[in-house]
């Protein structure tokens, strides 16, 4: 059933909310920026793009060139719903009104579950990190420090969270921008000799590992980029919602470009992609130790914890606004939707509580609970993005129906990008079908996407009973 859009339904309580129940707009324009900047560049990209590296060789760029390109696709569709209409639920509150509760709720829930699961990765790996600085506190003493800290700051008020993310994602940004500055040089032979193309044409070519080494590396660069939708949900809580998602989806667009393909093409063309240390200390520390940079380690070490400290606030921030959203919409336990301040309290608190009890499942369960949340985890980002591009698809011709001045952001080459998108999302979940671990997490995915789809078709039915009968 279509429904008349509005301009700003966030800018006013929703039904059945009074003034305390509605959060605050505490964001500001250059909190989005950030946000949008540091989205993307995580531990993922300084540690974990190393995996893909010792997976795909070279080719690695020409992975990250597919996925970046497919990511900002979807972070164009998202800029355009969420310029139209800005909402803390971001793609689930369009996916239930375009398609239908089963919609809104499993890419909320899912959203959720994958945001958790970070949490709990993110706080382990910093614990370590910490624990080697600092070794008689254990990993786990540091990770209920940090759970500790995060949770009482996204508990104070959303500018705390917009501070932190914002001096956390010009560290990022920085350290990327300098890495980028010395690669080049090295490139071009001011730390040396420049290597040319040996490093790309020797080490059994560009394409080392075939078509089995790009299918793993695929799965790590996707994984890579998780996340970045926070800031559709946080643009919400600024003081113009639609205007500054707009700017900060611009921004962030070719960045990605930027720093994803230009790092990789600058370590894989510095060292040899079959160099163990790319994979055990880093893509960006073997470099910085191949140019000759004093302290290279420590260095990355501090701007690795940065992104995970990073990170882990976005996503207590991102999970709790997520699921504040879902149980106002009926699509949760009501005791959720608390808000004290302007802050939805009781869903930060959840949040933390179910990401520490992750913490404690890696512990105590690593290899059994622990990896089948990871696994569900890496998945629900296709199933998110998937549901996007078919909201998109819907809204877009709505819009352009019933209100097209709402199009400040407009999806390029729609409605072509966008099924090319959905068709290049599918072709992953083909890729992870072929082999035995991938069809493992696909298997998992299922049944929980099948349980959350099952309940909101539920509360679809319901809700069109209650209509008819009123």
């Amino acid at each position: 059933m279509s429904r008349t859009i509005t301009r700003s339904p966030q800018d006013s309580p929703e039904a059945g909310q009074n003034s305390e129940s509605v959060l605050s707009h505490g964001l500001k324009q250059r909190h989005l920026s950030m946000i949008a900047l540091g989205g993307v560049i995580g531990a993922g990209l300084f540690v974990g793009s190393g995996v893909g590296i010792a997976a795909a060789g070279p080719a690695i760029v020409l992975l990250f060139m597919g996925t970046g390109a497919l990511v900002m696709l979807i972070m164009r569709m998202l800029g355009e719903m969420s310029a139209a209409r800005p909402s803390t639920g971001s793609f689930s509150v369009h996916a239930e009104e375009e398609i239908g509760s089963w919609a809104g709720t499993t890419s909320g829930w899912m959203y959720w579950l994958m945001l958790c699961a970070g949490v709990a990765a993110e706080a382990t790996a910093a614990g370590t990190i910490m624990h080697s600085w600092v070794s008689f506190i254990p990993a786990y003493g540091w990770v209920a420090l940090f759970m500790v800290f995060f949770c009482a700051s996204n508990l104070t008020a959303v500018k705390n969270f917009g501070e932190f993310e914002f001096w956390f994602s010009a560290v990022k940004v920085a350290a990327i921008v300098a890495f980028l500055v010395l690669g080049v040089l090295g490139v071009l032979g001011v730390f040396g000799s420049a290597p040319g193309t040996s490093h790309l044409t020797g080490h059994g070519g560009f394409f080392p590992t075939g078509a089995a080494g790009l299918a793993a590396g695929l799965l790590t660069t996707i994984s890579g980029f998780a996340g970045l939708e926070t800031v559709t949900i946080a643009a919400a809580e600024s003081d113009h919602p639609s205007r500054n998602v707009a700017r900060a989806v611009r921004t962030a667009v070719w960045r990605i470009a930027v720093f994803y393909i230009g790092s990789m093409a600058v370590v894989v063309t510095l060292v040899p992609w079959n160099d163990p240390k790319v994979a055990t200390d880093g893509p960006y520390v073997t470099v910085l130790d191949q140019l000759g940079i004093p302290a290279a380690g420590t260095i990355m070490q501090i701007v690795v914890l940065v992104a995970l400290l990073s990170a882990m606030n976005a996503n207590i921030y991102g999970s709790s606004r997520m699921a504040y959203s879902l149980v106002n919409r009926g699509q949760g336990p009501r005791f959720l939707g608390k808000v004290t301040r302007g802050v939805p309290a009781a869903a930060v608190l959840a949040s933390c509580v179910f990401g520490f009890a992750a913490v404690i499942a890696g512990i105590v369960w690593p290899d059994t609970v622990f990896a089948w949340l990871l696994n569900i985890a890496g998945c629900s980002v296709l199933v998110v993005w998937s549901i996007v591009c078919l909201t998109q698809l819907k809204m877009r011709r709505r819009l352009e129906r019933e209100a097209p001045e709402l199009l400040s952001v407009r999806m390029w080459g729609f409605p072509y990008l966008t099924w090319l998108a959905l068709a290049a999302i599918l072709g992953v979940f083909a890729v992870m079908a072929a082999g035995a671990d991938g069809r493992h997490q696909l298997i998992g995915t299922a049944v929980v996407v099948a349980v959350l789809a099952g309940a909101g078709h539920l509360k679809q039915r319901r809700d069109r009973r209650a209509a008819e009968s009123a």
